[in-house]
């Protein structure tokens, strides 16, 4: 789901409905019972974007349509949910460009007296460590999907409010989606600069402060642009970003620097639905996206000398 390319969000329902029965201790799942989580979702986001999908439509998400209208019943939705929505999802859930990759998360056992899938260790794994969260990165990264649909990909450049910590749709200017949970994939909620556990439900003790890794004064102080961008924004523990020996507007170690450049060009080179305000934001290219990023610090060097920077209180997971 991270790394390929989505013409459908179906793998975004699969993932959802897998992650919630993994979390129940669940390994084996008839599809009569995976159709009620897998449509329930399909029909949710439907109510809010009305494109799942980059072709024409199918009997399964008219069946989801005329169910939000009231016009079949929550058995007959099932039912073409089991003849016809999995289709191709369940094929294509672990395909990565022509192949599949190694690591399974269910196996496909449809030819079984009993159609069903096995939810296997990964799963498990999955769910019971980074439930809460890979739910809410799905979450995220479907709504940024159909944003990416709905304004045409070649000419997304997704925004961040920092009063709501949204990223916005860039011409109507709504939230999308918590910019924790679209930024937190590639930091598998540590840290930025520490890597230490951070949260990113709120209310939580521990939740994580967006930071601007160029500080914002830098274009209050007219040395820098667009420091709002999603190519400048990462997830920070409070101590690092606010703490005794915080960051604040400290110019960043040059190692944070080549940490961002290796995350911009990971979500990038990923197919991320931000990889178009990325390229946007910072350059054609690499050499000159990592040029851009060498301006800025240039620029908060030369505002705050000495950069900041903190020594690692857990594992190295990015």
């Amino acid at each position: 789901m991270l790394f390929g390319r989505n013409v459908a969000s179906y793998k975004f329902a699969l993932a959802t409905a897998l992650i919630d029965l993994a979390s129940q201790g669940r390994d084996v799942v008839p599809l009569t019972e995976l159709a009620r989580p897998f449509a329930l979702e399909i029909c949710r986001h439907l109510k809010q974007a009305p494109k799942q999908v980059t072709s024409g439509s199918s009997r399964f998400l008219d069946a989801c349509n005329r169910y939000n209208a009231d016009l079949i019943h929550l058995d007959e939705l099932l039912s073409i949910t089991t003849q016809r929505g999995f289709e191709n999802v369940i094929d294509a859930f672990h395909r990565v460009g022509s192949a599949d990759i190694t690591r399974r998360f269910f196996l496909d056992e449809r030819n079984s007296p009993t159609p069903r899938i096995a939810i296997t260790a990964e799963m498990q794994t999955l769910a019971q460590v980074f439930g809460s969260t890979a739910q809410l990165e799905t979450e995220a990264r479907w709504n940024l999907v159909e944003t990416a649909w709905e304004i045409g990909t070649t000419t997304a450049v997704v925004g961040f409010d920092s009063e709501s910590g949204q990223l916005l749709h860039p011409l109507r200017r709504r939230g999308i989606t918590s910019a924790r949970s679209g930024l937190n994939g590639y930091q598998k909620g540590n840290c930025f600069y520490c890597f230490r556990p951070i949260a990113i439900l709120t209310g939580l003790q521990d939740l994580a402060d967006i930071d601007h890794l160029f500080p914002f004064v830098l274009e209050k102080r007219a040395l820098a642009k667009n420091l709002d961008g999603i190519w400048n924004l990462v997830l920070a523990c409070q101590t690092c970003n606010r703490g005794a020996n915080g960051k604040f507007d400290a110019a960043p170690d040059p190692k944070y620097v080549s940490r961002l450049h290796t995350r911009n060009e990971y979500l990038i080179s990923s197919h991320h639905p931000l990889r178009q305000t990325l390229i946007n934001q910072t350059g054609l290219s690499a050499d000159k996206r990592q040029a851009f990023l060498q301006y800025h610090l240039d620029a908060a060097i030369q505002y705050a000398g000495k950069a900041w920077v903190t020594k690692p209180v857990g594992l190295e997971v990015f």
